[in-house]
């Protein structure tokens, strides 16, 4: 029983949703506009469940490069419309377009002097007959069996906010790099911000060996430096090889005599590399394909300035 009603739900609000596809038109393109042009802010506003919806239509606005900020109409009647200037534009949200607090600030808003876009799913109601754009987001029936509950018409305003914000992301050329800059934290803003120079091992934790020292030698500057590796470099200065801890493990048994000899015969010879400008999150991609767990990151004369190990990628977060 519970499985049916949940299909039926669904059924309903996915056909709303395809019914908005026709609303698409030129006056959609006008609202997207109107917002774009603004010098302002997008100040989202609804009340009761429309309020929740209006929240998360601001924050996609805001992370999508449009600055916006929700505004709650019962607070907006209290001192709060203060926040509203003449060069926003308000975008609010009522299914019946005759929300009590929302209706009582229209004379306000005109006052300030900010646009307003009602999307509503009366088109003949008082919000929307004082708004200058309308968004229609009526739906047939709500998925509530009593026909009470918030449901389909919330649904209808959320995807409408969501086709909104993309649409003006798209006009205005906002780019991953633009996302990153106001997504700073957690894993998403990581990979997008972090590069290879920001958290490789440098100076005294990136040792590097001439490709004539014995393995000795080399052990003793990687146990110096805390490291998993060393880069190996000629007389130029130049990268030859990396000599890991897995290139010791391999050549211990059939080498007896193996920490007398040079590095340069056991190394492994011209290594995987990657450039500092590179993102991290590129890096840690490169270490996975390939199932290696140090890279050496060299310049534009391929002399090695730093060493990127999968532990420095874990400290940072990115995985």
């Amino acid at each position: 029983m519970s499985r049916e009603i949940a299909k039926r739900v669904l059924r309903i609000e996915r056909d709303a949703l395809s019914s908005l596809i026709n609303r698409i038109d030129s006056n959609f393109e006008r609202v997207v506009n109107a917002i774009y042009n603004i010098e302002g802010r997008v100040i989202v506003t609804g009340m009761g469940k429309p309020g929740f919806i209006a929240q998360k239509i601001s924050a996609t606005l805001s992370s999508t490069g449009t600055p916006s900020l929700y505004l709650h109409p019962a607070e907006a009647l209290h001192g709060d419309l203060g926040r509203v200037t003449k060069d926003d534009l308000i975008l609010a949200l009522s299914n019946s377009g005759e929300t009590e607090e929302m209706v009582k600030f229209l004379p306000i808003v005109r006052k300030i002097g900010a646009k307003l876009v009602a999307m509503v799913g009366n088109t003949g109601s008082t919000l929307a007959k004082n708004a200058d754009y309308i968004i229609n987001t009526s739906v047939k029936r709500e998925a509530c069996s009593l026909g009470l509950a918030p449901t389909t018409s919330t649904t209808a305003m959320l995807a409408m906010g969501d086709a909104l914000a993309i649409a003006l992301l798209e006009k205005k050329g906002f780019k991953a790099k633009d996302f990153a800059l106001f997504h700073p934290g957690g894993i998403l803003g990581k990979r997008l911000i972090l590069t290879v120079e920001d958290i490789m091992r440098k100076g005294r934790e990136n040792p590097i060996v001439n490709e004539d020292y014995t393995i000795k030698k080399v052990l003793l500057a990687i146990t110096k430096a805390r490291a998993g590796s060393a880069s190996v470099v000629d007389a130029k200065g130049k990268l030859t090889g990396i000599f890991t801890d897995g290139d010791l493990r391999r050549h211990l048994e059939s080498q007896p005599d193996l920490i007398n000899k040079k590095v340069k015969d056991f190394m492994t010879k011209n290594p995987t590399t990657i450039k500092k400008e590179r993102l991290a999150a590129e890096a840690f991609d490169m270490l996975r394909s390939k199932k290696i767990d140090e890279i050496p990151v060299v310049d534009d004369k391929k002399r090695p300035v730093g060493l990127l190990d999968v532990q420095d990628l874990l400290k940072a977060g990115l995985v």
